[in-house]
């Protein structure tokens, strides 16, 4: 898993869909960041969103934690104090 992931996951998290995400905060082509996404759910071994036509969805009650502790790992690699 890279940091990388991480940022992408904060990114999606916080625009609550891939494709805005994709476009109008990183930058990058749809289809590349579904894939990021798909390769760091590989990696933790577990489905982190639920994707809808419209909008992504966090997978269960523990979704929100995996958020906020992505959020940390993404502040702590770029020297912000929480």
């Amino acid at each position: 898993m890279e940091l990388r992931h991480l940022r992408y996951f904060v990114a999606v998290a916080e625009a609550g869909s891939l494709t805005v995400a994709a476009e109008r905060r990183l930058h990058t082509a749809q289809p590349s960041l579904s894939r990021q996404m798909r390769d760091l759910e590989y990696a933790v071994g577990a489905q982190l969103m639920v994707r809808g036509a419209q909008a992504i969805g966090g997978r269960g009650p523990s979704a929100n934690n995996r958020f906020e502790r992505s959020r940390g790992a993404s502040s702590v690699s770029q020297g912000e104090d929480r």
